[in-house]
């Protein structure tokens, strides 16, 4: 099935949901009632006992301007009025079904005690929050669950079906009319989106871990096709009655960047209300686009923090959660206390294999006292220098083959902190055809060459059991980190010159120059933005390869699928020394000691 949308001037395909029957264990038949929890009710064995008495009222129907009807459960601490709403919209399910008894936190080490077990999947856990005087409003997305309507994938649709939510959120009588946005990953998405509409109940928002362009970030990344996240372990498990718009399917017809693309990345500038910004270095999928929404909203108030644990822990912890309590009381609750003196920005600074530093105080990202190092590649010693080359020399590998790769490295000599943007300038040349796609990867490994990991998952069982996933020195990204990736179709290297800088090279991806076999070209490949520490006696790789590199993700994220349709064929070369400049450039953080 097809739809016309007028706004965009394109067809958007839409394919059947997976339907509910499929759901296993099954997602709820609609029950709208009002339950009473009383103070000391115990919801999951071994769980978080309520502190509160809590009024829950569930599958409560909400209707959207089109008259689509929505289905959310809400709870708020019982007989109080003027109570500001914490909103969570969500196509996981809000109550019972897949996601949430496959990847509830206490899975992956947060234990159960700290939690009601009233929380749904990367959501805010309700009765913290009711005890804490909100109410927290979790909303079945339209076309999920038993919601109406179609599913939309972000976009301003998507927001505009929020927007209803809230403004009907917002006029309820026990309502002080301020509602706020809280959620994880699809949760934290949807709000870029919402927030660039400005409904007016809209008071602050709290997107923990939220990617902002679908197609640089997901299914198009580099201008490379890839689907199978999306497919396989997204949309495969998001229940409904109807249809949802077909994302991947859209990529395979408009493979390059046009007005569908343009509509699925919010209008940042138009952000405007106080915005408590979660990121990580770490995650295969959230880093770049997180760390873009914050600096490109136009919200006075804003703050940002980076954290160095896996994203749904994190949203669990406690001391997360107080942090966030201190953010809303101050824009929800007009609580003058004393957050507006939060650092601006806290950054963790990882050191894969030793110890991390967590919440530096800094004044802005990116970081103003960074300066610029290059570091060129040489294609004879396939050493990393502080200088240009003489003479030229080239790298070369077969770029569809799944073993090869080549490898950059340098022994640093002092400790070294690398915390922002990098980006590669590589002259490149496919000698057997008329396109590539390269993939990229930085990491370091100790004086004995042994690759060194961030493990994301906390808890001892769950350390032991990311290690135990150990293959050839390398353990799976997503609950490991070794450092930044970036990957590009060479035929889609035009960057836009206005928006662009010599660390941020912004790729359109709007058009397509082959190349002639055999010809060199220069092209521009940005590395996600990442934090990290250099020892001295450690050495820092680049490896480039026809395929992703790195440790490989888990599951079907970006990076885990090495036989991605790429258009590789037979040798790829990177030619480096004299005219051929190519280097690493990456922002360097003076010590305090060379400060002082």
């Amino acid at each position: 099935m097809e739809k016309f949308i007028e706004a965009l001037g394109v067809n958007v395909i839409f394919d059947p949901t997976t339907p509910l029957s499929a759901s296993e264990p099954p997602v709820p038949a609609v029950d709208t009632r009002t339950v009473e929890l009383k103070k000391g009710y115990v919801h999951v064995e071994g769980a978080l006992a309520l502190t509160c008495d809590i009024t829950f009222e569930q599958d409560v129907a909400i209707p959207l301007r089109d008259g689509t009807i929505l289905y959310g459960d809400i709870f708020r601490p019982s007989n109080q009025k003027n109570v500001p709403i914490i909103l969570a919209y969500t196509p996981y399910c809000k109550r019972g079904g897949w996601w949430n008894l496959n990847f509830n936190a206490t899975k992956f080490g947060v234990p159960q005690s700290t939690l009601s077990g009233l929380q749904s999947f990367e959501a805010p856990d309700p009765a913290i929050w009711c005890d804490a005087g909100y109410a927290v409003a979790v909303v079945d997305a339209a076309g999920t669950s038993n919601s109406g309507g179609d599913e939309v994938f972000m976009g301003t649709a998507s927001g505009r079906n929020v927007y209803d939510v809230i403004e009907w959120l917002g006029e309820r009588d026990w309502s002080n009319g301020k509602v706020g946005m809280a959620g994880n990953s699809q949760l934290g998405m949807i709000q870029w989106a919402t927030a660039a509409l400005q409904p007016p109940h809209l008071a602050a928002i709290a997107p923990w871990e939220g990617l902002n362009d679908s197609y640089r970030d997901v299914v198009m990344r580099g201008g490379i096709l890839d689907t199978k996240f999306h497919d396989r372990d997204i949309a495969a498990f998001i229940f409904g009655r109807n249809n949802r718009e077909a994302l991947t399917k859209m990529a395979q017809r408009y493979p390059l960047y046009n007005a569908y693309w343009e509509d699925k990345r919010p209008d940042l500038k138009a952000i405007t209300v106080p915005a408590y910004v979660v990121a990580s270095f770490t995650s295969a999928i959230h880093p770049r686009g997180t760390l873009e929404a914050f600096r490109g909203m136009a919200s006075e108030h804003k703050w940002l923090r980076v954290h160095n644990n896996q994203e749904w822990l994190d949203l669990a912890d406690a001391g997360s959660t107080a942090d966030l309590r201190k953010f809303f009381d101050r824009y929800l609750k007009n609580i003058d206390n004393d957050w507006d003196e939060t650092p601006k920005v806290r950054l963790s600074i990882l050191d894969p294999g030793g110890e991390d530093q967590v919440n530096r105080p800094e004044t802005s990202w990116p970081l103003e006292r960074q300066e610029w190092r290059k570091l060129y590649l040489d294609a004879q010693s396939f050493g990393l220098s502080d200088a240009p080359l003489t003479p030229s020399s080239v790298a070369e590998y077969a770029g569809d083959d799944l073993t090869q790769c080549v490898r950059f490295s340098k022994v640093f000599e002092e400790e070294t902190e690398i915390t922002g943007y990098l980006n590669l300038h590589l002259w490149v040349e496919a000698a057997d055809a008329d396109d590539m796609d390269l993939f990229a990867a930085l990491y370091k490994e100790s004086a004995v060459g042994k690759r060194l990991h961030h493990i994301t998952l906390i808890g001892p069982q769950a350390r032991g059991f990311v290690k135990s996933l150990e293959q050839d020195g390398k353990l799976p990204g997503t609950l490991s980190y070794t450092g930044p990736l970036g990957r590009l179709r060479v035929s889609q290297r035009a960057i836009d010159p206005e928006r662009s800088t010599p660390s941020e090279p912004l790729i359109t991806h709007k058009s397509e120059e082959r190349l002639i076999p055999g010809e060199c070209v220069p092209i521009e490949l940005s590395l996600w933005p990442t934090s990290m520490v250099v020892h001295a006696g450690e050495r820092l790789v680049v490896e480039i390869a026809g395929h992703p590199v790195g440790p490989h993700a888990h599951g079907t994220l970006p990076g885990a699928i090495l036989d991605l349709p790429t258009r590789n064929h037979g040798r790829h070369r990177i030619r480096t020394g004299e005219r051929y400049d190519s280097h690493l450039l990456f922002p360097v953080i003076p010590s305090q000691q060379a400060k002082k």
